[in-house]
């Protein structure tokens, strides 16, 4: 495995197609550094003695340690150990850790491209393929990110029906050593600073649509291949700085006249695979936010608590009651990807066949589990907010800057008349006030709530997941058989519950 440092010289060696604000930027320059910085957290963590059974696993494909974030399921313990290492990462470093995208990517497409080729009669080599592409991102401990959502164009309207075929990213032309894609994937989380990245469809597909079923890996800076970063940063410190200092940075990602040879391509033209495809990814991506969103409960809960504190109101019971909410939502979203964990196996859920075995044996978490835990936690975000706001008070909208506490003419002024606990430092409630600042009042904090809301899918696509997986019918049943109606079937809900359905 490597280190933080290889993984920034790596970075340096890229070549530069990358823009900010108009220009053309390393992928080293300064202002990557803070998201860099938090996905480095993953590289010193799993080098610790004591995380090794929690950052870190061995690959069934070569018998050697990996990073955890490259690996592949292979049983119920490698989906529990995900979510509680994510869950770790993400209190290190107050939020996302970034690299979650990589993982997740890898899972979907190892096991649709199985059975794609299975579906193919062995004409295709897409698994074997990714394999080989899995086996070197292994060993050479990278960091993928995953290219999903596409620029839609028109929502009325299907992939194959927009007026800009490129609205999502397709096949424009199949060659013999290789295809060409055209389209544009946006929202990219940690694009602008991974080594490799994922593509795959973002939705279900029509046979019209089989160019639109695409799935490859290209490095970072591939030929054909443009990225358009925004890079959210907090306020920089001068003076009284944070103890960690995050950063994070999402892209368009441009694919113009991209080639892309056979050995890279997993999906190409399987339009059923490729809305599973789609489906899964998003699976195993909200099952990392039963990780995450925990995490970000437990920061959000005790920044809470100290404003309470800091306020000199940490007693007064309408507190405590907001403290429960916050704890309530943040455990049971754990706990909906625990039962997700615990319910795992190597199936996943066929709209009108219900659970069916499904790849080469990995493990899939279950899909109820996943959704209801995302659901529930992305709902709460501006609850929580609303939260945090309550118990501050106005003080961090205003707060004065830093410089103003070093003037002479004002430092111990401000000291004096912004300190309100006498059992608390004036210094560091004054600290405080500045980075609740920067969770609720700068532009980064407002992305990262949007971010929490609708990454790995907007709260709507989960009730619609949730709503067409779960046996709804067998639910009626018992109501029928309870009200002594016809048709209630008590026996059949007892056996769907056993079998985690």
């Amino acid at each position: 495995m490597r280190t933080k440092e290889d993984y920034i010289k790596a970075l340096a060696k890229m070549k530069r197609n990358i823009y900010y604000d108009g220009q053309l930027i390393d992928r080293t320059d300064e202002l990557q550094m803070e998201c860099i910085n938090t996905i480095g957290v993953t590289y010193e963590e799993a080098a610790k003695p004591e995380n090794q059974e929690l950052c870190t696993a061995i690959s069934h494909l070569t018998g050697e340690r990996i990073n955890r974030f490259n690996h592949i399921h292979q049983n119920k313990q490698d989906l529990h150990n995900k979510q509680d290492m994510t869950r770790m990462l993400c209190q290190k470093v107050g939020g996302c850790i970034q690299r979650c995208m990589g993982i997740d990517g890898t899972n979907a497409i190892y096991n649709v491209s199985y059975e794609a080729d299975k579906a193919n009669n062995g004409a295709t080599q897409y698994h074997e393929n990714f394999k080989k592409w899995l086996t070197r991102f292994q060993t050479e401990d990278m960091i993928g990110c995953c290219a999903q959502t596409d620029t839609k164009g028109d929502r009325m309207l299907r992939p194959a029906e927009q007026p800009n075929p490129g609205a999502y990213l397709r096949i424009k032309e199949r060659l013999k050593d290789g295809i060409v894609v055209e389209g544009c994937k946006l929202h990219i989380s940690e694009a602008s600073v991974a080594d490799e990245v994922l593509a795959l469809p973002t939705r279900a597909l029509r046979a019209e649509d089989k160019d639109y079923a695409v799935a490859f890996a290209v490095p970072g800076d591939w030929e054909g291949m443009k990225q358009v970063v925004t890079i959210h940063n907090f306020r920089p410190r001068e003076h009284y700085k944070r103890g960690f200092m995050p950063g994070y940075t999402d892209s368009y990602l441009i694919f113009d006249n991209c080639f892309v040879p056979w050995e890279r391509v997993f999906l190409a033209g399987e339009h059923l695979m490729g809305g599973v495809c789609a489906l899964l990814f998003a699976l195993f991506h909200r099952h990392s936010y039963s990780g995450c969103k925990p995490a970000i409960g437990d920061v959000i809960l005790g920044t809470a608590a100290l404003a309470a504190e800091v306020n000199n109101i940490h007693k007064e019971s309408h507190v405590r009651e907001k403290l429960a909410e916050i704890i309530m939502t943040s455990e049971l979203g754990y706990a909906a990807g625990y039962t997700a964990s615990d319910l795992g196996k190597p199936e996943v859920y066929i709209p009108g066949m219900g659970f069916v075995p499904f790849g080469p044996g990995s493990y899939i978490p279950h899909s109820i589990y996943c959704n209801v835990g995302r659901c529930l936690t992305g709902e709460a975000v501006y609850r929580e907010a609303e939260i945090l706001c309550d118990i501050a008070g106005g003080i961090p909208s205003t707060f004065p800057h830093e410089r103003d506490f070093k003037n002479p003419e004002t430092g111990e002024l401000l000291l004096k008349y912004t300190k309100r606990n006498p059992n608390m430092s004036a210094e560091d409630q004054a600290n405080f006030w500045r980075y609740m600042g920067d969770q609720l009042c700068s532009s980064t904090g407002g992305i990262m709530n949007v971010g929490n809301y609708h990454g790995g899918g907007s709260p709507i696509m989960e009730q619609i997941a949730i709503t067409t997986q779960y046996d709804i019918e067998s639910r009626k049943k018992l109501v029928k058989h309870i009200a002594g109606m016809s048709g209630g079937d008590r026996d059949v809900l007892a056996k769907k519950m056993r079998e985690g359905k």
